[in-house]
């Protein structure tokens, strides 16, 4: 079963991590590998789990060097991350390099974490943003990172875990609306999610 909540005791030394960190950054690219989807020309979901949020608060701790009053706040924003045994959680990313243009299309967005949906064997799941913050200006201009948790039935879970089932991301926004079949090494991988 996979881990559900990084504690304090799952937190390295500054100085155990730098031992790890190389090892640990390449077996966590290997891991979003088959953890990334992309739908559309601008937009990716990285599907986040304990590993990822492991790798990231450690990141966070090297960077900011922060020290043990830093510990608390990072396990506080990245434990929602980890999905809990019968969702997905993803970190939906508008990557696009050119300034202007990102502007521009940022403010075509606005309300697009409403818009986003997972079909599988034909049940669609509709995303659950995260409402820590509003990601939506009141001009209409979205935020470039979302975070979305995708919860599914017993029996939705099953058809997941099921080899070959087909899934489909969605994003249904009026000026964004695009969908991305899940290969199945990505099926696979995000089924490991699920208790």
């Amino acid at each position: 079963m996979a881990k559900r909540e990084i504690t304090r005791d799952d937190i390295l030394s500054l100085e155990d991590y730098e031992a790890v960190r190389s090892s640990r950054r390449a077996s966590i690219t290997a891991l979003k590998r088959h953890r990334r989807v992309t739908v559309g020309p601008d937009v990716t979901f990285y599907f986040e789990n304990y590993d990822t949020m492991w790798h990231q608060i450690h990141e966070m701790l090297r960077i900011e060097k922060g020290g043990e009053s830093q510990i608390a706040d990072e396990l506080s924003a990245y434990n929602p991350l980890v999905p809990q045994g019968a969702e997905l959680v993803a970190t939906m990313m508008i990557e696009i390099d050119d300034s202007v243009r990102r502007n521009r299309v940022l403010r075509q967005l606005g309300g697009i974490d409403e818009t986003i949906s997972l079909s599988v064997g034909g049940e669609t799941i509709a995303a659950v943003p995260e409402d820590d913050v509003e990601r939506t200006t009141d001009d209409g201009k979205t935020s470039s990172i979302h975070f979305l948790r995708f919860p599914l039935s017993a029996a939705q879970i099953d058809a997941f875990k099921t080899p070959g089932t087909r899934v489909v991301l969605s994003v249904g926004h009026s000026n964004y609306d695009h969908m991305a079949g899940l290969p199945e090494p990505v099926r696979a991988a995000l089924s490991e999610d699920f208790d």
